[in-house]
C-alpha cells in the first residue's frame, strides 16, 4: 500500500511537473488576502459591535492569535507538499488517497456553494448600480460575463491569473485603506472608552463569529503545483497575509467604533458605508458601497484562480476522468477543468 501512494505522489510530480511555478510571495499573498477580506468585513463590525461594544477590536486580535495555529498548519504543510490540491493534496499524502478524495470533495462542494451566492451578492450590486441589469435574464448575462473573462484569463496562464488577482485585490483594499486613513481623524476617544472588561462567553462568541473573516489560505494555496519555491514562499505569504489582514480588520473596527460609538450596532447591513457618511458625505457611503461590490469581485476572482485547480488534481490522480488533468499546450495552465467551476 505504501508503495502504491509512493507510486501515485510521483505520477502527480511528473504531471504538475508541466504546471509553470510562476505564483511568488507578491502573488500568492495577494490570493490570500483577497480569498481571506471578502464583503463580510464591510458588515461584520456592526454585529462585532453589537455584542461587545467599544471592546471589540480585542476580538478581533485574539481571534487572530487562534489563527495563528490555523494558518501555522497550512505553511508547514504547503512548504512540504508542493503538488496542485493544496488541503487535498495534502491530506492525501498523509493519509491516503481515499481520505484524501473526501477532504477535497468536500471543500470543493463547499467552495462552489459559496462562490455561486457571492456571484449572486455581485449581480445584485451591479444591478443597484445599472438597474436594467436586474432582470432575471440579465442577472445571467452578468454572472457569465464575470465567469466566462476570468475563465480565459487563466486559461491564458497562471502569471496572468495571478496578475489579475493582485491587481483586484489592490482595488478592494483601496477604499479600506480611505476609509482607515481618513477616519482616523475624525475617531471620538470616548467611543473607544470600555466601561469594563467583556465577558468571557461574548467575546468567545465574537471570535467564534470572526474565525469565517479569517479564513481563506486553504482557497489560496490550491494551486500549490503553480508555486514558485513552495518551501519559502508558502510560510511567507501565508503570515504576511494573517498580519496584514489583522491590521487592517483591527483599524476597521476602530475607526468605524470611533466615528459611529454605541450607534455602530444600529446599521448592521452597511456599518461601514454609515461611518463614512459621518466623515466623507455621500461620497464615502457610495465609495464604500462600492467596495463591497468589488471585494465580491476578486473573491470570484481568486477562486477561479484556485478552486478549478482541485478538479485538475481529481483529473491527475484518477478520481475523474484524466481529461480533466489536461494542460495547454502553450501556455502551461490547467484549461479544461476551467468551465466545469
Amino acid at each position: 500500500m505504501a508503495a502504491e501512494e509512493t507510486m501515485s505522489i510521483q505520477r502527480a510530480e511528473t504531471v504538475d511537473h508541466q504546471l509553470v511555478r510562476g505564483i511568488g510571495i507578491p502573488a500568492l499573498t495577494a490570493n490570500i488576502v483577497s480569498s481571506t477580506i471578502g464583503a463580510g468585513i464591510f458588515v461584520i463590525p456592526a454585529t462585532v459591535a453589537r455584542g461587545l461594544g467599544p471592546a471589540a477590536p480585542l476580538a478581533f486580535v485574539c481571534c487572530a492569535i487562534a489563527m495563528v495555529l490555523f494558518v501555522t498548519c497550512f505553511a508547514i504543510a504547503g512548504s512540504r507538499v508542493s503538488l496542485t490540491g493544496g488541503l487535498y493534496a495534502y491530506v492525501e499524502v498523509a493519509f491516503g488517497r481515499y481520505v484524501g478524495f473526501l477532504a477535497g470533495m468536500l471543500y470543493f462542494l463547499t467552495a462552489l456553494g459559496a462562490v455561486a451566492g457571492v456571484v449572486n451578492v455581485l449581480a445584485n450590486s451591479v444591478a443597484l448600480v445599472v438597474p436594467f441589469l436586474g432582470s432575471p435574464m440579465m442577472r445571467v448575462v452578468v454572472m457569465l460575463a464575470v465567469y466566462g473573462s476570468l475563465v480565459l484569463i487563466n486559461i491564458r496562464g497562471v502569471r496572468k491569473g495571478a496578475g489579475t488577482v493582485t491587481v483586484i485585490t489592490i482595488a478592494k483594499i483601496l477604499p479600506l485603506l480611505l476609509f482607515i486613513c481618513v477616519g482616523a481623524f475624525f475617531v471620538h476617544p470616548p467611543n473607544l472608552s470600555w466601561s469594563g472588561w467583556p465577558g468571557s462567553k461574548s467575546l468567545g462568541d465574537a471570535v467564534v463569529l470572526l474565525m469565517f473573516a479569517f479564513v481563506g489560505i486553504e482557497v489560496a494555496l490550491i494551486p500549490s503545483g503553480e508555486v514558485k519555491n513552495p518551501a519559502r514562499t508558502v510560510p511567507r505569504s501565508a503570515y504576511l497575509a494573517l498580519v496584514f489582514t489583522t491590521i487592517v480588520y483591527v483599524m476597521i473596527q476602530l475607526v468605524a467604533q470611533g466615528t459611529l460609538g454605541a450607534d455602530l450596532a444600529n446599521h448592521p447591513d452597511s456599518p461601514l458605508a454609515e461611518s463614512a457618511a459621518k466623515f466623507l458625505g455621500n461620497i464615502g457611503r457610495t465609495i464604500l458601497l462600492a467596495g463591497a461590490t468589488i471585494s465580491a469581485f476578486g473573491f470570484v476572482t481568486s477562486d477561479i484562480l484556485s478552486s478549478p485547480r482541485m478538479i485538475f488534481a481529481f483529473g491527475r490522480d484518477g478520481a475523474l476522468p484524466a481529461f480533466f488533468a489536461h494542460v495547454h499546450p502553450r501556455y502551461r495552465s490547467p484549461d479544461v477543468m476551467l468551465p466545469f467551476c
